[in-house]
């Protein structure tokens, strides 16, 4: 695993632009950066591949567990929702993706920083920002990156189980640019697999006092939402959720992994796994420097590094991890994003920071395999 300086295409930003990405950059900052680049040997590959497929296994274990014994207090998710929950895992309601954070040097096994297992963005730049630059640049090269296609056939897969001409609905706040870009590209993915979509703003989905319905007054009977389950939750309409009208995506069981308190869980259940670090419902039991993070927060938010002895935040909507060994190359931090497509690893995208913290404003580098 090396980062190597590179020379930027000179109209990068147009050729990123006609592929959808519209947030390449901020005030003449990149977002999308094409000064560097991250080079894997085929072996690095493997291991990223195969800590991501045991770590999705983990986590499938430690939901079952949590589910079926009905310890989701643990969560923060309120006993309302548990059977509805329930349901969904017990039909084995289909899921579509996910994004494992690791901490990933080269040598060694990969470390779990957090599962985003809800709603991931960061997707098109993975799946085809840096794939058209790998063409253009490196032809003869390879990348850790099927996300693609893995998507068009989990969508048919999803597809499948519903009605003949069935439209899928697709939700977010569309005014976020991030959140708009990630809905228009899934949303092209799923039509590539066959299936009628339609974009609503989360805002205006409505119920009539039998269903949930967009503006046209048609039945939300299976929809996409680019929207926190927490989020969700506290929204006027959350209950009706549980009168299972609708196929969500992703399904109830998910936000059961999209919590952080997810971590000490998966460290209680599995001691001393080597894909996992050590992380903690109590301050106390973690004395050393260790992060802290809230239960719910994105891009960063709410993560502090605490020195040996600080007092943490209050207990019950906060958990401690072990600091992570992100790798540095010249002066900046890099974190692999790994993402698991209907349960399969499916490809990386990398992340870099001058800090321990991945934020909005990270950027985001190309990789490519490497024959050394």
């Amino acid at each position: 695993m090396r980062r190597e300086r590179v020379t930027p295409r000179p109209d990068w930003p147009a050729r990123v632009e006609a592929l959808g990405l519209s947030f390449h950059s901020e005030e003449g900052v990149p977002y999308w950066c094409e000064e560097a680049c991250y080079s894997f040997t085929a072996a690095e590959i493997d291991r990223i591949e195969e800590d991501t497929a045991r770590l999705h296994e983990l986590c499938l274990t430690a939901a079952g567990r949590l589910i079926t014994g009905g310890d989701l207090d643990r969560l923060g998710i309120g006993e309302h929702f548990w059977p509805w929950i329930a349901r969904s895992w017990d039909r084995s309601a289909p899921d579509l993706y996910g994004r494992f954070d690791l901490a990933y040097d080269g040598s060694g096994p990969a470390k779990l920083l957090e599962y985003n297992a809800d709603t991931p963005t960061a997707l098109l730049e993975a799946a085809v920002i840096q794939w058209y630059w790998l063409e253009e640049t490196r032809p003869a090269a390879d990348q850790f990156n099927s996300i693609h296609e893995r998507l068009i056939d989990r969508w048919r897969t999803i597809g499948s189980g519903l009605p003949a001409g069935q439209t899928l609905h697709f939700a977010g706040v569309t005014a976020e640019a991030e959140d708009l870009v990630t809905l228009d590209y899934l949303r092209d993915t799923c039509e590539q697999a066959g299936l009628a979509t339609r974009l609503i703003d989360i805002a205006d989905i409505g119920w009539n006092g039998r269903t949930f319905t967009d503006l046209e007054e048609q039945p939300v009977q299976a929809l996409f939402k680019l929207y926190p389950w927490e989020w969700m939750l506290r929204e006027g309409f959350a209950a009706h959720l549980t009168e299972d009208r609708t196929l969500f995506l992703e399904p109830p069981w998910k936000m059961v992994l999209s919590t952080k308190a997810i971590l000490p869980i998966l460290w209680e259940m599995f001691p001393g796994h080597p894909n996992l670090l050590p992380a903690v419902f109590r301050r106390g039991d973690l004395p050393g420097r260790c992060v802290e993070k809230p239960f719910h927060g994105r891009e960063g938010s709410g993560i502090r590094f605490l020195d040996p002895g600080a007092a943490g935040a209050p207990e019950g909507q906060h958990v401690w991890q072990a600091v992570p060994a992100l790798p540095r190359f010249d002066g900046r931090h890099a974190l692999v994003g790994s993402w698991v497509i209907g349960g399969e690893p499916a490809g990386i995208g990398l992340r870099e920071d001058p800090g321990l913290v991945t934020g909005n404003q990270s950027l985001f580098l190309p990789h490519y395999l490497k024959s050394w």
